[in-house]
């Protein structure tokens, strides 16, 4: 039977997994923001890329019942269950994350086809 982990490991685990969490959270979010970016320059194969490695993450997400495998792992080192509980966030952006991100990445890949289709031949 397993049980939760000591509470003298736990603070410092979650803090690690917070910490983690985040840094993988801006690596997307930084791959979001730029696909318009790089497609404005001109970069439609960056531009696939970064909207790829993107899609991977969605994937993830859509098998893990729309939240990240961090979550999870979180959950087993604190009995908070507020919206950032397992992520340096603000609170108001945990909670709208995906609403957010998920509408700039659309919007960020429908303007990176929009500028491919008019770019010269």
């Amino acid at each position: 039977m397993q049980g939760k982990p000591s509470t003298e490991a736990a603070p410092g685990t979650l803090r690690a997994i917070k910490l983690v969490h985040t840094i993988v959270w801006a690596a997307f979010a930084t791959c979001i923001v730029a696909i318009p970016v790089v497609s404005w320059r001109g970069e439609y194969r960056t531009a696939a890329w970064l909207a790829a490695i993107v899609a991977g993450e969605i994937v993830v997400l859509a098998l893990n019942e729309w939240h990240c495998p961090l979550t999870s792992v979180a959950s087993r080192y604190t009995d908070d269950r507020r919206e950032n509980f397992d992520i340096f966030l603000p609170e108001w952006l945990a909670k709208h994350n995906k609403l957010i991100f998920g509408t700039l990445y659309l919007a960020g890949v429908a303007f990176a086809l929009a500028q491919w289709a008019r770019a010269p031949s």
